[in-house]
């Protein structure tokens, strides 16, 4: 039996393997997915939609995904939403034209956001409360690891085996992570409320609102993702992945200490040096794309965002009933993949029409507005009366320091 203290037990170990093939499948997709869409007729703004619908239809499914995880069980959806997904995967090597795989991607995102809000919960509910920033922390390197080498994984394989070959792999690799949640221990906690098709009851309205703090900093992490690399070509920079290689390097040696000195001192404490931090990260982009500005920004960048949504994390579930975590991870994830989404969009117009710096210029000043937002929506949601059906009774029960 282990210590009630004890992280590191063979389900979290579990939860990390699962989380990183999770991802070593979703990268090596979604960065050829565009090459296909291009070789089946379609535009570059096409090929773009890819993600976009992705993440849109996530954002949009989330809530819902999150309370049916709450009400079915956790890992019971996981395993669902594998399987689905490896049906996903297999049919995308077959299908005939680019406007039926963008069709297709959308339903993808609704168990997309099912697999991420469900994997959240139920990692969530075994971490100790004591070391709860710690914990998600050490768990979301897995997710790093394999960002990190993902994308050029699958680009080997579709050059050389063409697209049927990655989406067969990606299937494998989706069937993997079915046989991994198959071998977890089911979850003990569902919600009490019955399944009705009503916002007061599938939303967790506190988290959504105060997540609204995620969108204005995931905003700018949108468009990070999609044009940093055209940034540093832009401007010589070589070579042209060093941003997310040091923005990786950054996290991993960083966010689980963070997250130790978090759960010992506060998390507000933490969480609002953090946020400064990605708004400096964004500023100095706005400053230049050279390479000083690059690295700079890199490290600042991969600091601050990459200890702020743990830290987030473990301080709003402190004020979230133990059945209603899955739909409190819906709101999160729509919040955040809903930034990530008009970020990308938004900035990529703004580079057209004006400049990279301008783009990041507003993806700063957004980013700064994270701070009175969280610190208003913050004092009247999670500590004021509950809005929905569900009256959490446990706010401030758990151990640990509260600012």
């Amino acid at each position: 039996m282990p210590a009630p203290d004890r992280l590191f037990t063979p389900r979290f170990f579990l939860m990390c393997g699962f989380s990183f093939t999770v991802f070593l499948s979703a990268f090596q997709l979604l960065p050829t997915a565009p090459f296909r869409i291009l070789e089946l007729g379609g535009t570059t703004a096409a090929a773009g939609l890819f993600l976009g619908f992705l993440t849109y239809a996530s954002a949009a499914s989330a809530p819902l995904t999150g309370a049916m995880a709450d009400r079915f069980g956790k890992r019971r959806i996981l395993i669902i939403t594998s399987l689905a997904i490896a049906g996903f995967s297999s049919v995308y090597a077959v299908v005939p034209g680019y406007r039926i795989l963008l069709a297709l991607v959308v339903f993808h995102g609704f168990f997309w956001s099912g697999l991420l809000s469900s994997s959240a919960a139920y990692t969530t509910d075994f971490i100790p409360p004591g070391r709860r920033a710690e914990g998600i922390g050490y768990w979301g390197l897995s997710t790093v690891f394999a960002v990190a080498v993902a994308p050029t994984i699958g680009l080997w394989v579709f050059e050389q085996g063409g697209w049927p070959a990655l989406c067969a792999e990606a299937a494998l690799l989706n069937l993997v992570m079915a046989g991994i949640a198959w071998a977890l221990p089911p979850d003990e906690t569902r919600s009490r409320d019955r399944l009705e098709l009503k916002a007061s009851t599938l939303l967790e309205w506190r988290v959504l609102v105060v997540s609204i703090t995620l969108f204005m900093y995931s905003f700018g992490y949108g468009g990070i993702t999609s044009f940093v690399t055209l940034y540093a070509d832009d401007n010589g920079v070589t070579p042209r992945a060093l941003y997310f290689t040091l923005f990786s390097l950054s996290i991993v040696c960083t966010r689980p200490f963070i997250g130790r000195f978090a759960d010992r001192v506060g998390y507000k404490r933490v969480l609002f040096p953090c946020l400064s931090l990605v708004v400096l990260g964004f500023a100095l982009l706005a400053l230049g794309g050279t390479r000083p500005f690059i690295v700079a920004s890199a490290l600042t960048f991969g600091i601050g965002f990459g200890s702020a949504y743990p830290v987030f994390i473990a301080y709003v579930m402190r004020h979230v009933d133990d059945a209603r975590r899955g739909a409190a991870f819906g709101g999160v994830i729509g919040a955040f993949d809903t930034g990530i989404g008009t970020g990308s969009i938004a900035m990529g117009w703004i580079i057209g029409h004006a400049s990279f710096q301008a783009a990041y210029g507003t993806a700063a000043v957004l980013a700064a507005l994270s701070i009175p937002i969280f610190v208003l929506t913050e004092r009247r949601f999670l500590r004021g009366p509950v809005l929905g059906a569900v009256t959490v009774k446990k706010v401030l029960r758990l151990e640990g320091p509260e600012a």
